[in-house]
């Protein structure tokens, strides 16, 4: 699937509100030809009782792209607001997106990708920060009545990886991060645990977990059962096998830090 399709109208839940917005600006008078192109009644599909099965497929589709290209659309969105997040837009930071846009969509999406983040760059100049700020955080009231918790959780977890990119993690990042997860509706725990994964130390394992150090050996066991259930890569295939194996990474370093957890108990 080409990242061309955005272009084409399929959006899903994008199409209005501070999203849509943003989408107008980012994608200019292709996005809006491209709307006006699948919402005249010409473009109302008619099918005969052969073609059902095929209309259906059809749908299922679209309903699919919709999906994949909305939570692309939105990582993009907040994305842009994470990268300047420090006042400044690190190469290395940039270079993950592109990396990230070639993975799933293939070479043609990076430079589209890349454009799009400039124009968001650009809006949020003319803009002001304040500004984009409120609309970051409308847009992510927006994400949070259109997508399922568990793809929520992976968006974040994208945000944090891109502000991992260069090395370090400033604090000024790591609020973004938290104020961006709390408009998506995230709990405490969840964005806690998210920032905390991949750190190669005990008290960094049971934040993982959303435990502490005083948890008791059966509430750690069930912590992180609850926690590999609301990160089970399978919550979130909806939006393809590349950001399912995404998910199984962090399914996995989960895994290890509940291993560090029990080797430090004797478990």
């Amino acid at each position: 699937m080409a990242i061309g399709k955005w272009i084409g109208g399929f959006l899903g839940f994008i199409n209005a509100g501070p999203l849509g917005a943003l989408a107008g600006f980012a994608l200019g008078a292709l996005f809006d030809a491209g709307l006006d192109a699948v919402n005249t009644p010409d473009n109302e599909p008619r099918y005969t009782n052969d073609q059902q099965h095929s209309a259906h497929q059809h749908a299922y589709q679209q309903s699919y792209e919709g999906q994949r290209n909305s939570f692309l659309f939105s990582l993009l969105v907040l994305a842009s607001y994470e990268v300047k997040a420090d006042g400044k837009v690190m190469h290395s930071e940039m270079e993950l997106v592109r990396n990230f846009l070639r993975q799933n969509f293939g070479e043609s999406a990076v430079q589209q990708g890349d454009q799009i983040m400039r124009r968001l760059f650009e809006q949020q100049k003319q803009m002001g920060d304040i500004a984009y700020r409120n609309i970051i955080a409308d847009s992510c009231r927006q994400i949070a009545m259109n997508m399922d918790y568990a793809q929520r959780l992976q968006l974040l977890h994208f945000l944090l990886m891109i502000a991992q990119a260069d090395g370090s993690v400033v604090t000024a990042e790591i609020e973004a991060i938290r104020f961006m997860g709390r408009q998506l509706g995230m709990d405490h725990e969840d964005i806690n645990s998210l920032l905390n994964i991949g750190k190669n130390n005990l008290d960094a394992a049971y934040q993982v977990l959303g435990i502490t150090p005083h948890a008791t050996d059966e509430e750690i066991k069930a912590a992180y059962r609850k926690m590999a259930l609301k990160h089970h890569p399978d919550r979130v295939a909806a939006l393809g096998e590349d950001i399912r194996k995404a998910a199984e990474i962090k399914l996995q370093e989960i895994n290890e830090a509940k291993e560090k957890i029990y080797k430090a108990r004797g478990l």
